[in-house]
């Protein structure tokens, strides 16, 4: 509960994976993918209440062992490659509220961001208040600059890749960029209802994480990064 209001923690998990198979239940040191973000959502003091979203019996039952509840299990339509993680969250709160549970903040924890921890997700919500914000989002700064990017041709030519003014120059010269980084999503349940986006039009803000709590696993390099990360921090 943060400022006497009521916020539901949504980890959102399906049963298939394509690039890494059964990531989501995978052991990453010691624990399945999945309950890295129940726990953070669990041991922060902001969530009342901390839901899976799954369309795997498999996962359900993992959820349930570190704590979370799964009241239901994710309709087919909303388990496919194509589904939507928006239409996922709009059903968990339809179905909450059918059962006559409101929740003023919705907080999306995506299981492919293990590093985001409790502290985190309560500095994000500190931002919330402080901002006096209907959404925040969180975000890491860019690797690169993105002056130093650009679509190829098939021949894989490099003429003009670069713009004459970025050719020469130095990475700290560029203006510093962020990007999205899947960790935490926060916002008022019904504004996500009207306008149907994480990323409202106005009244969001960024909540600036560092790059190694950002890291999101998508492959099994990913995982194999993250699981380093872990070993040598706990060292």
């Amino acid at each position: 509960m943060i400022n006497n209001e009521s916020v539901l923690a949504v980890v959102t998990a399906r049963g298939g994976s394509k690039r890494l198979p059964d990531k989501n239940i995978l052991k990453l040191n010691g624990k399945p993918l999945i309950a890295w973000s129940i726990s953070s959502g669990i041991e922060s003091r902001v969530v009342d209440k901390v839901v899976v979203s799954t369309d795997s019996k498999k996962l359900a039952e993992i959820g349930q062992q570190y704590g979370a509840e799964v009241p239901f299990m994710r309709p087919h339509e909303l388990a496919s490659d194509t589904a939507q993680s928006v239409d996922v969250i709009l059903h968990v709160l339809d179905t909450l509220e059918d059962v006559g549970e409101k929740y003023k903040y919705l907080l999306l924890l995506q299981p492919t961001s293990p590093m985001r921890t409790a502290r985190h997700i309560e500095a994000a919500f500190e931002l919330l208040v402080e901002k006096n914000a209907s959404a925040v989002v969180s975000v890491c700064e860019l690797e690169h600059p993105i002056e130093w990017t650009n679509t190829l041709p098939d021949d894989l030519s490099m003429d003009k890749f670069l713009a004459a003014d970025f050719s020469n120059k130095r990475s700290q010269d560029f203006s510093t960029r962020y990007r999205l980084n899947g960790a935490i999503y926060v916002i008022e349940t019904e504004l996500l209802r009207k306008q149907r986006s994480f990323l409202p039009t106005s009244g969001c803000y960024a909540y600036v994480m560092d790059r190694v709590s950002s890291v999101d696993i998508d492959c099994l390099e990913d995982f194999q990064y993250v699981e380093f990360l872990m070993n040598n921090r706990e060292k």
